[in-house]
């Protein structure tokens, strides 16, 4: 197993990644809310790039696995920092971009700022989901709570409750991507359960409605949930990384 490495991110954190050098693209593997590079989908595309001979690249997020940083302190634009600064520093040519649930809408804001993209995988991609989800979810109490009080504790069906914060809220409003086009001119594959309990398959349907490209394809994949991660689900991620990246 290759070493973790780190790096000092844009807001001083330290931030964990893990390189494995090959060829092609550089396969950027981009986790959830919460989650982290130890993640089952995360390691399953580890090894088999490394199998492959495929460049391969996945971090952690400030606040999130091995970095440094409060994980309360953090928010949609300063994770898309975090992983813009580590791509930077690693990437020598393009990057195909690999986001899961929250990775896919830091995946859509990255499109927008790195030179080379080679192409998009959206894994459960869970875009504007802070407005959308958490928000628009929220009753009048918890609302006040969060603008008033700087936060609400909401339940979660993988762990124990946290925090959404008044900060994480606002600046998701700042990174919205579904209100208008994205532009996406290279390869887009977007992968979705059935059975997702998190994000609805209305979701992938709008994400592929706002991307403008000449190449973009949604896959819906019945009685799949969110983790999208029976072997069946990492056997459709690694063919539609490989389609892209050749």
């Amino acid at each position: 197993m290759t070493g973790i490495s780190t790096l000092d991110g844009p807001r001083g954190d330290r931030l964990a990644y893990v390189h494995t050098p090959g060829a092609g693209p550089l396969v950027v593997f981009l986790s959830g809310y919460r989650s982290d590079m130890e993640g089952t989908k995360a390691v399953h595309l580890e090894a088999w790039a490394r199998a492959t001979g495929r460049d391969f690249l996945r971090l952690d997020y400030a606040g999130h696995g091995a970095s440094g940083g409060v994980f309360e302190d953090g928010c949609i634009g300063d994770w898309t920092a975090d992983a813009e600064a580590v791509i930077r520093h690693v990437a020598s040519g393009p990057v195909l971009l690999v986001g899961s649930s929250m990775g896919g809408w830091i995946a859509c804001l990255l499109s927008q700022r790195l030179a080379e993209i080679a192409g998009f995988v959206g894994i459960a991609a869970a875009p504007d989901f802070t407005e959308d989800g958490f928000w628009a979810g929220f009753d009048a109490d918890q609302r006040r709570a969060v603008m008033e009080e700087g936060g609400v504790l909401v339940p979660s069906a993988y762990e124990d409750p946290y925090v959404v914060t008044r900060k994480l809220i606002e600046d998701g409003r700042e990174n919205l991507v579904l209100r208008a086009p994205l532009p996406m001119p290279f390869p887009v594959r977007l992968l979705q359960g059935t059975e997702d309990e998190a994000v609805t398959r209305e979701t992938a349907l709008r994400l592929l409605d706002h991307i403008d490209g000449p190449d973009v394809r949604l896959t819906l994949v019945k009685g799949a949930d969110h983790r999208f991660s029976d072997p069946a689900c990492l056997t459709l991620i690694e063919a539609a990384i490989a389609g892209i990246a050749g």
